[in-house]
């Protein structure tokens, strides 16, 4: 396993790390909607959504990687009536080949609205 470059990488004070590396593979832990500085942006649920997957991509862009590397999503959105947009909103991001996903509910205790960790291949494709 690789440590990870940065701590901080998307504005992390918790006490676990942004991601780890492992071969090929790169593991995120979640991302809300935090500003660079650890803190809480609340806003409607596609504003979160949006902020949350945009750390994704800034700690995936620090490795080299962008959303189309990613082979697993693991999402957690507070409120069911918000699923229709939440598919909505992951089509805007993730396209075809679509990642393995897996979406639960009402698991975050009201502090925010959606998060994400993913899971990310470093290894090429094949053609």
């Amino acid at each position: 396993m690789t440590r990870p470059i940065s701590e901080t990488a998307s504005g992390n004070t918790a006490s676990f790390s942004p991601y780890y590396r492992g071969g090929d593979f790169v593991f995120l832990s979640g991302q809300a909607a935090v500003d660079e500085n650890g803190h809480i942006v609340a806003g409607t649920f596609a504003e979160e959504m949006r902020r949350s997957i945009e750390n994704v991509q800034t700690i995936l862009a620090g490795l080299g990687l962008r959303l189309s590397d990613v082979v697993k999503v693991g999402a957690y959105v507070e409120d069911p009536a918000d699923l229709p947009e939440y598919n909505r909103i992951y089509r805007e991001y993730f396209t075809a080949p679509l990642p393995a996903r897996t979406t639960l509910t009402n698991c975050l205790g009201g502090v925010v609205k959606f998060e994400l960790d993913v899971i990310a291949y470093q290894g090429g494709w094949p053609s």
